[in-house]
């Protein structure tokens, strides 16, 4: 039945709609108002995406970058499809980017087994409409390229699209941006054309976004970025992410943006945290549009590289912004409370408070700012019942105050090893197929409501011994 209302829906949907995927896929439909959430705790306007509900069951069977039963093959089928996993392990993608050009997709890293599925040496593009991504794990890494050699890959980026979910995933080392929602700045004539024309309604929930590399292989130099939401991309939403150990954009909003951002941990940014530019060289011939960020119960903590008297939020560029903050915490490494607002570039941009959100923040379980630190780090990340070596390092050195922006993962553990699979096959009667969650309760491998601390040898055997 699911099939046959999304068959008719493609045939009802209006030709001129804008593309945001090839021509041969349908234009993004709009959820109806009493559709299911996505998944429980899916939030935003992408919160009623289908994603690939209702479509076939594509099991990964293997650990190769490529060729039948790997996950390569279940991104490129057409259709609407769920992509699951029987082999949990490193996937090793040799610096080939993963396109997701077929919209209708959901890839449900929560069904992997052992310790999930990690993918080193790549990234993922999204270029079309309503896909969910949950519980997958990116680590770019500039992989021995020399400084300057063009590698410049995000580890996740949205380009052009609608409609998506990223949540529960955790992206380290980019070259670029860890976790993004760009597209082109000017698709039409009109404001909402271009905002049609880019990405838009984009949920980044529960993710954990850090050490993007800064002096590594970018063309540009130095590249340590968290998140980049382009020229008049709408619908961007931030929830209980947290950004560790970039150098800026965490996030960056760029001209004409409107993103909503609650409960999210930004662990030492070095030269910027939040920030808005629209650059007059970038909107030559262009009117200005205002952007917009309404920030709610978010943390900003000073680490080892930030700057003295950073502040929570800065204006550059020439347009205005349009701003609404609530209960926002802004403190150095020593607790002591940091500037609000600051700027950089003596330009006429003004920023524009508001009396109200901007954004409408119903559907959200919204924490007091005291609480956010310690319910995120107990949450964020993929499979945060499982924690891997790198995750763990990271989020307990954001709880402790350690850690640094970094140049190469080899400065830390470098590359997870490609060992043998693990297997368990996937039983359709333990999952409820439409927000793919597991019926008991449970994911594979979890074995307690919340995340154990993971010791060292020498760890365990001390406290054994107590």
């Amino acid at each position: 039945m699911l099939k046959k209302l999304w068959l008719a829906a493609l045939l009802m949907a209006p030709m001129g709609a804008p593309n945001v995927a090839r021509a041969a896929d349908s234009a993004p439909l709009a959820s109806p108002a009493n559709a299911p959430l996505a998944f429980p705790g899916a939030v935003g306007p992408a919160a009623q995406t289908p994603g690939g509900r209702g479509g076939q069951i594509l099991r990964v069977t293997t650990l190769a970058p490529d060729g039948p039963g790997s996950l390569k093959a279940a991104i490129e089928t057409p259709g609407p499809r769920i992509v699951i996993f029987e082999v949990g392990g490193v996937i090793d993608m040799g610096r080939q980017t993963i396109d997701i050009v077929h919209p209708f997709l959901t890839i449900a890293g929560q069904t992997a087994p052992g310790p999930g599925i990690t993918l080193i040496r790549t990234g993922i593009d999204v270029k079309t409409h309503d896909v969910i991504l949950r519980h997958l794990r990116v680590y770019t890494g500039v992989d021995g390229q020399p400084k300057r050699g063009g590698w410049e890959a995000d580890a996740f980026s949205t380009v052009g699209a609608a409609n998506v979910i990223v949540d529960h995933c955790t992206f380290l080392w980019a070259l670029d941006e860890n976790m993004s929602a760009s597209g082109p700045r000017f698709t039409g004539k009109t404001v909402g054309e271009w905002r049609e024309g880019t990405s838009h309604n984009i949920t980044f929930s529960n993710n954990l976004a850090a050490e993007g590399l800064a002096d590594a292989s970018h063309p540009k130099g130095e590249h340590s970025k968290g998140s980049l939401i382009h020229d008049n991309a709408t619908g961007i939403v931030f929830y209980r992410n947290i950004w560790a150990h970039n150098v800026e954009r965490n996030p960056l909003i760029k001209g004409g943006a409107r993103a909503l951002m609650i409960n999210n941990l930004i662990y030492n940014p070095q030269h910027r945290a939040v920030h808005y530019n629209l650059m007059a060289l970038e909107w030559v011939g262009h009117d200005y549009v205002a952007g917009q960020i309404t920030a709610v119960g978010n943390v900003m903590r000073g680490g080892n590289d930030t700057d003295p008297d950073l502040p929570f939020l800065m204006l550059g560029g020439d347009g205005d912004l349009d701003y609404y903050g609530k209960d926002n915490r802004a403190v150095d490494r020593h607790g002591v409370a940091l500037p609000e607002v600051g700027r950089y570039g003596e330009t006429r941009a003004q920023l524009i408070r508001s009396k109200v959100p901007l954004a409408p923040l119903d559907g959200y379980n919204i924490l007091p700012v005291r609480d956010v630190e310690t319910s995120v780090l107990a949450s964020a990340g993929a499979r945060p019942w499982a924690r891997d070596a790198e995750e763990t390092r990271v989020l307990f050195f954001v709880a402790e105050g350690r850690g640094k922006v970094i140049d190469d993962e080899k400065e830390v553990s470098g590359y997870p090893k490609v060992k043998e699979a693990v297997r368990a096959p996937f039983v359709e009667g333990d999952w409820d197929l439409a927000t793919m969650e597991p019926r008991s309760g449970l994911y594979p491998g979890q074995t307690a409501p919340m995340p154990q601390e993971i010791l060292s040898p020498r760890d365990r055997a001390s406290r054994a011994a107590q």
